[in-house]
């Protein structure tokens, strides 16, 4: 029997839906605060990425320091809330839910510079930010987060989100509402084609691309007509959609019994939206062309340029020239003991969600204070990755998961292996709190 259980939503209890979100839900287990006293410290820190990862260690980082001179550089002034993509995309939530401003996440202990980092000299401990800004540190901390390559897809742009059936989750909440539009374009006309489609390289929030084919499903199935329309999705992976086998296995036989067509070792290489044509490479060396109603288009993904273009990114093996080198267990760089990443941005076999940033940065703060006192480096991260994997409109799987695909769950109400009402409610009413509070340093 598959070890996944699909069973009738139920009602847990107030008292169970308030233990999850007491238990800052499903982003970790990890209890309140810092686990260290205030540290002495005139170190200059620099952190570069005022997102998820850069302002979940600024905060702690300001709790956790007495006399440090903190700078956070990056330019953006609004902070999205990015796991609400895909509600956005479903048509669940409205855009203005997923944007606050920078600023007011910002402790007033720490300068923020609204500038990226365009350069990296990091024999001389220095960066230059995109306003031609050079920061010297004694600390650095890397949270750029990744960087989304949409026009290595030939024909594609972010511009065209929205446009000729291409959706999106990715791009922004704007692009994500311009996709839930394209799928009620599809709904409305009553028949087509709708193609899915996975990235050959690691990506942030490796569910929403499987997310975004569920809630279609339950969108067209709620319409009674779903045998009208084909429903496909592109793997470049032979006989994988995700990295953990359980789950990729429930996926693939889900979708089996729901009639989605699976076209594995198929990579998205280009897009011709006038004839809403899609091309794929196959693992023979092909190009093919796939017509379409509506596609959605998972970019290929990296770290930033200015990190995948300097000697701080990975020199060799798989992750070359694409992510930074990183210890995989205590976060700091490996040839600049002074580095240390967090975030989507750093080179590790799991943890590009907003869920490992919430494990990574109490690990980080912990071994830069270690660091700081000249103490061995003894915080882990284990490589805990969640994904609240929507299953339907109304039910999704809990999956927690590290190194090696071992399942990691927090909850002993909540099984990893079962789909539930009660894990839906967390993704779209629980998460979002318990994100703010990890930007807040709090948890």
């Amino acid at each position: 029997m598959h070890p996944f259980k699909a069973s009738v939503p139920q009602n847990p209890g107030r008292r169970r839906i308030l233990q999850m979100g007491a238990g800052a839900t499903a982003l970790s287990a990890l209890p309140f605060g810092s686990a260290f006293a205030r540290q002495g410290s005139n170190a200059r820190i620099v952190i570069l990425g005022a997102g998820a990862a850069g302002t979940a260690i600024a905060n702690r980082l300001n709790n956790s320091l007495s006399g440090a001179k903190i700078t956070i550089a990056g330019e953006r002034q609004q902070h999205l809330y990015q796991p609400g993509y895909t509600l956005i995309a479903s048509g669940l939530w409205p855009t203005d839910k997923v944007a606050t401003s920078t600023a007011e996440w910002l402790p007033s202990g720490v300068s923020w510079i609204p500038s990226d980092v365009s350069e990296f000299m990091p024999d001389q401990r220095k960066v230059k930010l995109t306003n031609g800004q050079v920061l010297e540190y004694d600390l650095l901390v890397i949270a750029t987060g990744c960087q989304l390559n949409y026009t290595d897809i030939e024909g594609m742009s972010t511009d065209l989100i929205g446009q000729k059936g291409i959706g999106s989750v990715y791009a922004s909440p704007a692009a994500a509402s311009a996709t839930n539009i394209q799928i009620e374009s599809l709904i409305s006309k009553g028949s087509g084609r709708a193609i899915f489609t996975l990235s050959n390289t690691a990506i942030k929030c490796a569910g929403a691309p499987l997310k975004m084919t569920f809630t279609t499903l339950s969108r067209l199935e709620d319409t009674g007509k779903r045998d009208q329309f084909q429903v496909d999705f592109f793997t470049p992976f032979q006989n994988r959609v995700f990295s953990v086998p359980v789950y990729n296995d429930f996926v693939l036989n889900r979708w089996q019994e729901q009639q989605v067509g699976l076209h594995d070792q198929r990579t998205l290489v280009g897009i011709d939206a006038s004839s809403k044509t899609a091309l794929f490479s196959s693992e023979d060396g092909q190009t093919k062309r796939e017509s379409y109603d509506f596609i959605h288009v998972v970019p290929p993904m990296s770290a930033p340029d200015a990190v995948r273009q300097s000697e701080l990114a990975w020199q060799e093996g798989p992750m070359a020239n694409q992510w930074l080198e990183i210890d995989q267990y205590n976060l700091q760089h490996r040839r600049y003991p002074e580095i240390f990443g967090v975030g989507d941005v750093i080179g590790t076999p799991f943890g590009k969600t907003a869920a490992s940033v919430k494990k990574q940065a109490p690990v980080a703060e912990a071994n830069i204070l270690s660091y700081l006192a000249g103490q061995p480096l003894l915080a882990k991260y284990d490589g805990y990755t969640s994904c609240p994997l929507i299953t339907s409109i109304g039910r999704a799987v809990l999956a927690e998961f590290g190194y090696g695909g071992e399942l990691m769950p927090s909850f002993p109400f909540i099984s990893p292996t079962e789909e539930s009402w009660a894990v839906w409610v967390m993704k779209e009413k629980m998460l979002q709190p318990a994100y703010y509070a990890m930007l807040n340093g709090q948890v």
